[in-house]
Order: C-alpha cells, then sequence, then structure tokens
C-alpha cells in the first residue's frame, strides 16, 4: 500500500504538468497519418526547435524512414551538427550549464512533450506569444504565463500583439491578455501559421510515439483475430456438445 501511494504522489508533478490551469484549449486537429505534415513538421523543428531543445530518444535515420524521407536529404536538410551520423541520437550542443544560465532553466528535451502536455496544449502554446516588454525576452504567454523563452516561431508569425478584455478579478476590473493578433511583419499569413504550428505540433506527437499508427493497425488485427477465434470456439463447443447429449 505504501508503495502505491509513493507511486501515485510520484504522477501527481506529471498530472498537474499536464493540466497547466484553467483555460480553454484550441484543437489541433492533427494527423499523425499525414507523412507531408510530419515532413513539415520535422522541418519547422529542427530550424527553430532544435538549437535548444533535443529529442534525443530519435534517431536521425528512423525519423527519415518513417516520415518518408530519403536519407541523403535528411543529411543535407535536416542535420546541422557536419559530425554527427545518421544513426545517430537527435541531441544537440548546446551546453546544459550555459543554457540554464541564459534562460533559467535548462531548456528540456522535446520527445514526450506531446505525450506530457497533449496535442492541444502544444497548440494553444505555440500560438499564445504576446508582446511584453517587462519580460526578459519581450514575451509572454497567455497559457504559461511568465515563460522563460523567446518567441523563437515570431519570424514566421510577426509581433505578436496582445488582445485585453476588461475584466472582474477578486472583485477589481483589470485588463487581461485574452488574446493575441500578429502585426503583419511575419513571414506567415494567420492560417498559414496555424497550419504550420499544426504540422509542428503533429511531428512533436510523432516523436513521443513513433510506433503509435503500427500499434493501432496491429490493435485492429488482434481484434478481428478474437472475434474470428470466438466464432469458431462457439462453433468448437456447439459439435463438442452435441456429440455428448
Amino acid at each position: 500500500m505504501k508503495k502505491l501511494f509513493v507511486f501515485l504522489f510520484a504522477l501527481l508533478p506529471a498530472i498537474g504538468f499536464a493540466a497547466g490551469g484553467n483555460f480553454a484549449l484550441d484543437k489541433a486537429n492533427n494527423d499523425i497519418r499525414d507523412h507531408a505534415s510530419l515532413q513539415r513538421g520535422a522541418q519547422t523543428f529542427m530550424n527553430y526547435c532544435f538549437g535548444c531543445h533535443a529529442t534525443q530518444y530519435q534517431r536521425y535515420e528512423r525519423v527519415a524512414t518513417d516520415l518518408g524521407i530519403p536519407l541523403d536529404l535528411m543529411r543535407e536538410n535536416l542535420m546541422f551538427d557536419s559530425s554527427a551520423a545518421i544513426g545517430d541520437l537527435m541531441t544537440n550542443n548546446i551546453p546544459e550549464k550555459d543554457a540554464a544560465k541564459w534562460f533559467g532553466t535548462a531548456p528540456p528535451d522535446l520527445t514526450l512533450t506531446a505525450r506530457v502536455r497533449g496535442v492541444d496544449w502544444l497548440y494553444t502554446y505555440l500560438r499564445s506569444f504576446y508582446e511584453d516588454p517587462s519580460r526578459p525576452f519581450g514575451v509572454n504567454n497567455i497559457i504559461f504565463p511568465s515563460v522563460g523563452m523567446p518567441h523563437a516561431l515570431e519570424e514566421l508569425q510577426g509581433v505578436p500583439k496582445p488582445v485585453y478584455e476588461t475584466t472582474l478579478v477578486d472583485g477589481e476590473e483589470q485588463r487581461v491578455v485574452v488574446g493575441v493578433k500578429a502585426d503583419g511583419t511575419g513571414e506567415l499569413s494567420q492560417s498559414e501559421y496555424d497550419d504550420a504550428i499544426r504540422d509542428l505540433v503533429n511531428f512533436l506527437e510523432y516523436a513521443g510515439d513513433p510506433v503509435q499508427v503500427e500499434r493501432e493497425q496491429m490493435g485492429l488485427w488482434a481484434l478481428l483475430f478474437l472475434l474470428v477465434f470466438t466464432g469458431v470456439a462457439f462453433l468448437l463447443y456447439k459439435e463438442y456438445w452435441r456429440d455428448i447429449h
């Protein structure tokens, strides 16, 4: 009983990490079976996220194979470390101590982030940065207040301006940020940016469970086998007891 209590207690941080607070999440509506989306998401991740965030439980070769990326294109376009081999784990070279000094804490590995946080949380989070000069990196986040990272995708989105709404907080009127609106200086339109984030989230969901599609397909075949076997077993049962009676 004591071991069970310790196990459940250990799960509490993960549960809280996944929940994150009371806010409405947007639906990612990503499709892990869409290889084109996964390829675009991998490209976005490697170009804008991999400098700080690794996916150290993945290998370049496995990602290329699963996503249908030729190995030569993987080497040329998605491997920025010239000393890395195609079979290496996807780690980056940012020193952990330096990263902790620059950002306040070392940027986390993102391999399992989609499984812990959920794809809807990630999709909403990456679209919820807004300009905040009071913060060290000049940005804040609606669903992750006092976020400790820069807006890495600002080049694509443009400068996200906060949208305020006056509401009652503890009986007092306060202006709170309820949304963001890009200033139009980004490389993508709002809908294009949303699609890019959906692709990125799709890739991160794949990273957390690369065999998800195969497992689900295998599960369907297993259920079909059990259904057929149950029918055969029932007919055998009837035949067996008919001879006895």
